[in-house]
This record gives C-alpha cells, structure tokens and sequence, in this order.
C-alpha cells in the first residue's frame, strides 16, 4: 500500500511538470513569457565639425595713396590712385601708402615692416592703429612733418572727408613722439593743398598703363593763369609734341583734361608748372607718366 502511494505520487509529479511545458496554443498551457532581446542602440558617434577653412578674398579696393616727391619747394605729396588687394578701403590705402608707389618718381619713408593693425572713422574722426615698426624713419625734420600729412591726406581723400581729423595710435597707445621731430597727441588735419602738394599732378592714365590712341591725360594742377604746358617725350627722352592745356581756374588746384594723338610704343608724357620767372623761382615742379600705346 505505501509503494503504490508513492507511485501515484512520482506519477502526478510527472504530470505536473509535463503539464507545465506545454506552449500557449496548446490547450491548458500555461503561457510562459518570451524574453525577445531588445535591439541593442548603435553608439552614436559624435563628430567633431571639420575645421573651416576661410578662403583668402580676392577683394580689391579702389584707393588713393599719397608719397612724397622733391620739388623746388622742398619735399611734396603726390598722389597715386590704384586698385589694390584688400576688404577694407582705408586699411589697404595705408597699406599702399606704406609699400610704396607704382611711380619710381614717388617716395615714401614709412618703414616697409610696419603693420596696418586697424582703421575706424567715425563722426568726422579716424583713427589709424599701426605697429611698433611705426616709429622707424630715416628722414630729416622737414620730411617727418610731412609724413604725418601724408598719412592724413591718404586716409581723407581715400574716406572721402577732406575735413576728418587723424589720431595715430601705435599698438592701440597713443603715437606721442615719432621720428624725433613730431609730437601726434591728437587728431591731425589736412594743410592747405597749396603748402603740401606738388602743383602739377597726372591722375591718369596710370603709371605703366597699356591704352589706346588718342590718349586722354587729366589731373589737377594749381598754376599761374589756369595754364598747363605739357610734353611726349620718346623712349630716348626727347621730345616728339608740346603743347599747353588750360586748368578750370589759375592759382588754385583745379581740374585739367587733354588729349594726344600717339602711335603705338611707349611714351612719358609731362607736364609742368608754367613758370613767368622764367627760373627765378627755381625749377618748375613736374609730373610725368610713362604708358605704352597699343
């Protein structure tokens, strides 16, 4: 009797278990809960934004550079407009006045080092910040004063605001002394023309310009009686036409405009302050440019 017990009992324990594998579709299954692996997420990757790399401008500017020319008055501005590399037209016109002018007749005793560091204007004010280099010049009293009125003239005529002041500042500090003979403590103005500028100025054509017959020739010039003699010379230096032209008022800085039959080659034209002292008053003042014809 107690065998047969146990028997029933292994039995009902089989029973049991099988009972509790069967599947959910079977009938009296029990359903057992099926552990699906969830997706594993793919690390996201973070990438680093590729450097970008600004391209260089190819931006140029229209700007008019002054320098400095010897004349029977002593040293003079002249100017130089010309199309230069550049985003900003007062920073690339002292950059030129630095670098020096297309003309060989035109000087400048900036020292070729010197590092445009910014230009703002505002309100009737600019100011040019320049590097330590600044304050190097090999140049007597007479030309370290004009040096100021070059770098005055330039940004004014290049900003347009003949009446601006200009503060210089050298490495963002006021410039104090430069070159042994100028104090720049404050904003600097423009001298009257007549004082600074050489008296006979070529606008254009450029130095070195290649252009067509007839050529027009046009400037300023302040002379005696508005009258403007001008000359061609060849590439040996002599002369091949003369002639005069008159500027829109004398004794003033107006505007004068020519023009000159040429055939193709290279040719200076010049011209010059008319001169009643018939040298008395020393050598007239000149401008020239050499240009080729096509």
């Amino acid at each position: 009797m107690r065998t047969r017990t146990a028997a029933l009992a292994a039995w009902t324990t089989t029973a049991l278990v099988l009972s509790g594998c069967g599947g959910a579709d079977e009938p009296g299954g029990t359903p057992s809960p099926t552990t699906e692996p969830s997706p594993t997420a793919e690390p996201t990757e973070t990438s680093e934004p590729e450097p970008t790399e600004t391209a260089p401008s190819d931006a140029e500017q229209t700007v008019t550079a002054y320098y400095l020319v010897d004349t029977r008055a002593g040293m003079r501005l002249a100017r130089e407009t010309r199309d230069v590399p550049g985003d900003d037209a007062l920073v690339a016109a002292v950059e030129a006045m630095i670098a020096g002018a297309d003309d060989p007749d035109y000087t400048t005793a900036w020292d070729p080092g010197t590092q445009v560091l910014g230009v703002t204007e505002e309100a009737g004010l600019i100011t040019v910040d320049l590097s330590e280099d600044a304050r190097t010049a090999n140049i007597g009293s007479e030309g370290a004063a004009l040096m100021s009125q070059q770098l005055v003239w330039t940004v004014t005529d290049t900003a347009d605001d003949d009446g601006a002041g200009v503060e210089l500042t050298i490495e963002g500090e006021p410039a104090g002394e430069l070159w042994g003979v100028v104090s720049w403590d404050g904003p600097v103005v423009r001298e009257e023309a007549v004082d600074v500028r050489v008296l006979v100025q070529i606008d254009d054509p450029a130095e070195g310009a290649t252009v067509t017959s007839p050529v027009t020739v046009s400037g300023e010039a302040a002379v005696f009686e508005a009258n403007l003699p001008w000359a061609v010379l060849d590439s040996s230096g002599a002369e091949v036409q003369t002639g005069s032209t008159m500027t829109a008022e004398g004794q003033t800085f107006a505007p004068y405009s020519f023009e000159v039959e040429l055939e193709p080659g290279t040719w200076t034209i010049v011209i010059t302050e008319d001169d009643p002292s018939d040298g008395e008053g020393g050598v007239p003042m000149t401008d020239s440019r050499t240009i080729t014809v096509e």
